[in-house]
């Protein structure tokens, strides 16, 4: 199986939102610029991730108001990194081990250069994929 790096496959852009941006307004950012996630943010420190499913799990499937429900509301407050010089085998293995479906993209001084998802994984062809 060929070595691929994460820098090979990880999504370039991304997308921060302070942590008071409604979900609405969230949500019409990940359509507007076709993406599933984004980087909650507080002043210039990262807070955590959004996904469009957290809108929908987190928030619309329990009554919370998209208008006035703000992202810091429902953030998962982890981030995970992993660099851009590892292997998209390590990469997944690091998301079985925290259960998660996505993972920020850093550079050598730790500097976030993208997102690696499932999906970034999923288009790979079989024959390299982890």
């Amino acid at each position: 199986m060929a070595k691929v790096a994460v820098a090979d496959v990880m999504t370039r852009q991304v997308v921060y939102l302070p942590e008071a941006t409604t979900l609405d307004e969230a949500a019409q950012v990940m359509r507007d610029r076709g993406i599933g996630d984004v980087v909650v943010t507080r002043g210039a420190t990262m807070e955590g991730l959004i996904t469009d499913r957290d809108i929908v799990v987190r928030a619309i499937a329990e009554g919370l108001p998209p208008k006035t429900t703000s992202l810091g509301a429902i953030i998962s407050h982890e981030l995970i990194m992993v660099e851009q010089s590892a292997t998209v085998e390590e990469a997944v293995q690091a998301m079985r081990e925290r259960a998660v479906r996505r993972l920020l993209v850093c550079d050598s001084d730790r500097k976030v250069v993208g997102i690696l998802s499932l999906s970034d994984i999923a288009l790979l062809p079989t024959s390299t994929a982890a």
